[in-house]
């Protein structure tokens, strides 16, 4: 017999039942703080971080109880201290570059996920520095190199052009670096999972190789000597992105996670070895906006994935292999919230659209996200 398939909500409530057992948590009121209290507890100047857990994850292999082993940091370092949003809904196209540059601009993208485009619509990047006036040195993005690059700004007539964030493409950096073959860095050079052909063209204001030294205070020599150190592509996403703050200190930083979309080779251990991995990662990056003085105390992290995952009970789908199905379990994902001014160990039922986060986001730094399809998430404000 073919067992009926959950809804978003109950997708929602078995995370929050789970939570509140595991990480302590209480069902949050959306009850608005007054503006003078909420005024008391945040800085003013601010910043955010943006992680996508990327790749898609399933509850069962991360806030289902059977799945709580592989998420240990997100359990007892984040959520206890953060605002947890139990179901934030994408209903825009599955697709990796796609489904991120949505949640960049705010609006379902439509653009061919394996092509090399910019988002049609303006991202978060370009509504900052031109409504703040800010140089492009504010705002930065770490990425995979599949078709990444072109994520930091759009094509829109009123934006585009001269107005997104510097993009740094590790594996890109890496690649120029070494000669090629060289067997200690093959591991960290894996690129598309879903179509390992497919290899875009590099464009867009994108972060060179002789610029590791000026900017990032990198010789080429030591980022080979630590790259050979590291077991993943995110692992070099991360020590890059913990450099960039260190050293530039740009008030949105955005980071996109992808070692999960190793599930696409089929094999189910590599697929929970990426989730254990992104979850240490997502942990690290947080101790880093602690440790460092232009991100402590100042710095509001937003995690969240793209989209998750088939079903193992979808006759269409291949269970954690891919995201085809358009199923409520491939659409519908989490948020958590940590920062000044947020309440931490709270969670919240109610469910948030992906396309919500540009304009939280603007909210945050002062900028009007004016073309997105969302709105402000007021629990996070």
């Amino acid at each position: 017999m073919t067992l009926p398939e959950p809804t978003s909500s109950q997708i929602a409530g078995t995370r929050r039942d789970f939570l509140r057992d595991a990480a302590g948590v209480v069902l949050g009121a959306t009850l608005a703080r007054s503006p003078l209290a909420r005024a008391a507890a945040l800085p003013a100047s601010r910043k955010v971080v943006v992680v996508t857990f990327g790749g898609g994850a399933r509850d069962q292999e991360t806030f289902a109880p059977e799945g709580q082993e592989n998420v240990p940091n997100m359990l007892r370092d984040l959520i206890p201290r953060a605002t947890f949003f139990t179901q934030v809904v994408n209903r825009g196209i599955l697709g990796h570059y796609v489904a991120t540059a949505s949640l960049a601009t705010g609006a379902y993208e439509t653009i061919n996920n394996f092509a090399s485009l910019p988002p049609e619509n303006p991202t978060a990047f370009e509504y900052y520095r031109k409504e703040r006036k800010r140089p492009s040195s504010d705002t930065w993005v770490v990425a995979p190199s599949n078709g990444f690059n072109r994520i930091g700004e759009s094509n829109h007539r009123s934006y585009g052009a001269g107005l997104g964030a510097r993009v740094i493409l590790p594996k890109h950096l890496l690649a120029a670096a070494i000669s090629r073959g060289h067997a200690d860095y093959e591991h960290l050079l894996r690129d598309n999972y879903e179509t390992p052909y497919f290899t875009p063209d590099l464009a867009g204001n994108e972060f060179e190789l002789q610029q590791l030294e000026t900017l990032l205070k990198l010789s080429v020599d030591d980022f080979k000597a630590h790259a050979r150190t590291l077991s993943s592509p995110d692992e070099l996403s991360v020590y890059i992105a913990k450099r960039l703050m260190r050293q530039v200190a740009p008030s949105l930083l955005w980071i996109t996670m992808h070692d999960i979309d190793i599930a696409h080779a089929g094999t189910y251990s590599l697929y929970v070895e990426g989730i254990r991995r992104t979850d240490r990662l997502c942990s690290e990056i947080w101790k880093a906006i602690e440790s460092e003085p232009e991100y402590a105390g100042k710095t509001t992290l937003l995690i969240l994935p793209d989209f998750g995952r088939d079903a193992d009970t979808d006759p269409g789908g291949n269970g954690f292999q891919h995201h085809r199905t358009g199923d409520v379990l491939s659409r519908t994902t989490w948020l958590i919230a940590i920062g000044p001014g947020i309440r931490e160990g709270v969670v919240h039922d109610r469910a948030v659209d992906s396309v919500d986060l540009v304009p939280t986001i603007g909210s945050i730094l002062k900028f009007s996200a004016s073309q997105s399809e969302g709105k402000p998430i007021g629990e996070i404000l």
